[in-house]
């Protein structure tokens, strides 16, 4: 299901929305703890949701996948499995379905360049914000979010969202949608966790809505260029109104005026049940304050989590994986080893399902939980696991303890995480998050000096570097020094350059 991911509320909730004209920032507080924060900033506005005309630039058969020019930044990215099949009942879309080739022979996948040409224009949603280097990732099955229900346009397929647990209920709603989407027309939906209990009233309101806002875009979509963006989603702070389950939210809090009355518009007419619950935040003291939330930003951004027991875990991200390594740290336990690590892991795991979610981090996730002897402890630690992120929006994978103690698990991304958010790769270690030690730079000069003095004729060396490292040269290393001088035969200076980081150096011939 293609849509922005909401904010994921439960018992004793608050959402805390702080505006200012640069950037809109939404946190969910449950019980006094920031579990969940969103920022979206005016100029770089998330995509994810929004509906282009693009056009097809280069088809990759070895890729099966093509690059679609849709007007942003990059040209996008379109997969030959996010390339909807044709939903009208033709020999055309059983043979797409079955991945048949003209002849009817099997084919053991739909072939992009049968799928797609150059040149095609086609009508596309983004799914994936641009993560990185990499652009944006895109559908071409379209679907429109509202309160109740997410719209399939291009579908029939009628489904029931799995938060919706209990089975006659389940049977309930599928039966309403199946007849009330029969007045309207064609297309699919998807009943969402907001629908529970929801009357026949406010199901055909969100039918007529949609289909209204479809005819809306497919009249665009014929009069618009390619490269054009046809539907944007709506804001942040709207995104949350609608996506967020009333029931589950004690309050909401804005902090600007502003906001607040166009919030409350909106949930007069959407959610009408949620009204009592907005208020504006009018305080001296800064909305975020409250909760001390910018604190808890500023350690989410931290590789170290600290355990309340005096255990901690270490987060890396890479581009290919996080890695989150839990360790006993300070925690003696009371008992036993295998009784300190289980409890250290069990705390652990309620600790990483809480970072997953307020770091936004997503892909490949590798766990390295402290090993366990008793399998009992294992079952029970992954089944904490579980249950703590039963309450994640972003869908997750988790697979059983791999031979060498680790835990693997997947976390569906569509944003970038709070660190690429909030970080910029660090101009001194790019990225690396060490530096050469004065020691290691030092030696690096001397091997320079002796290139330089072989290849060119100079009277005497000056060496500009960093102040640690020339401290270094003129006393450990100064005996090095005077050796390399008397070799040489030439003088060499040392000049301390403050805006040098510590491995960078020249060596000047004069």
């Amino acid at each position: 299901m293609s849509m922005n991911a909401p904010l994921t509320p439960a018992m004793s909730g608050e959402i805390l929305v702080n505006v200012t004209p640069h950037e809109t920032r939404v946190a969910f507080v449950e019980n006094g703890v920031l579990q969940e924060v969103q920022i979206e900033r005016a100029r770089k506005r998330g995509l994810v949701g929004n509906i282009y005309k693009g056009t097809v630039r280069r088809v990759l058969p070895g890729m099966q996948a093509a690059f679609i020019d849709a007007g942003l930044e990059r040209t996008a990215f379109l997969h030959a499995s996010d390339i909807l099949c044709p939903d009208n009942g033709s020999d055309e879309r059983e043979r797409c379905l079955k991945g048949e080739a003209d002849d009817g022979e099997r084919a053991p996948q739909r072939q992009i360049d049968e799928l797609l040409r150059e040149g095609q224009e086609l009508l596309v949603q983004v799914v994936k914000d641009p993560l990185g280097t990499k652009g944006a990732r895109l559908t071409t099955h379209i679907t429109i979010p509202a309160r109740f229900l997410v719209f399939m346009p291009q579908s029939s397929h009628i489904g029931v969202s799995q938060r919706i647990e209990n089975e006659g209920e389940r049977q309930r709603l599928k039966e309403r949608i199946t007849a009330l989407a029969a007045e309207f027309g064609p297309g699919g939906f998807i009943v969402r966790t907001a629908a529970e209990e929801a009357d026949d009233e406010a199901l055909r309101a969100d039918i007529a809505f949609l289909h209204k806002l479809w005819s809306e875009i497919g009249a665009r979509v014929g009069s618009e260029r390619s490269g054009t963006l046809i539907h944007e989603d709506l804001p942040l702070v709207m995104r949350t109104m609608r996506d967020v389950v009333g029931a589950e939210v004690e309050k909401v809090r804005i902090d600007s005026r502003e906001t607040f009355r166009k919030v409350q518009r909106f949930a007069e007419k959407f959610i009408p049940e949620l009204v009592p619950r907005i208020e504006h935040y009018a305080g001296e003291r800064p909305i975020f304050d409250l909760y001390a939330i910018e604190d808890e930003i500023q350690r989410a951004l931290e590789r170290k989590v600290t355990l309340k027991s005096g255990g901690y875990l270490i987060i890396d991200q890479t581009e290919a994986m996080t890695t989150i390594d839990v360790n006993t740290g300070a925690f003696v336990g009371h008992r036993n080893l295998e009784e300190t690590i289980f409890k250290t892991n069990l705390e652990a795991s309620q600790a990483i399902a809480r970072q997953l979610r307020l770091r936004n981090l997503g892909g490949i996730i590798i766990l390295d939980f402290i090993d366990m002897v008793d399998a009992e402890h294992r079952r029970q630690v992954l089944r904490s696991l579980e249950k703590a992120l039963e309450r994640d929006h972003a869908r997750t994978h988790i697979s059983e303890v791999s031979a060498l103690g680790l835990v693997e698990m997947t976390r569906k991304r569509t944003r970038e995480s709070l660190e690429h958010v909030l970080c910029s790769t660090c101009p001194t270690c790019n990225g690396r998050g060490t530096l050469k030690t004065a020691e290691t730079v030092c030696f690096e000069i001397f091997r320079e000096i002796m290139r330089e003095a072989r290849q060119f004729d100079a009277q005497q060396l000056l060496v500009l570097a960093s102040q640690d490292v020339v401290d270094r040269l003129l006393d450990e290393e100064s005996t090095a020094v005077a050796e390399l001088e008397e070799f040489i035969g030439k003088p060499i200076q040392f000049q301390v350059e403050t805006l040098y980081t510590q491995e960078q150096y020249d060596v000047v011939l004069l």
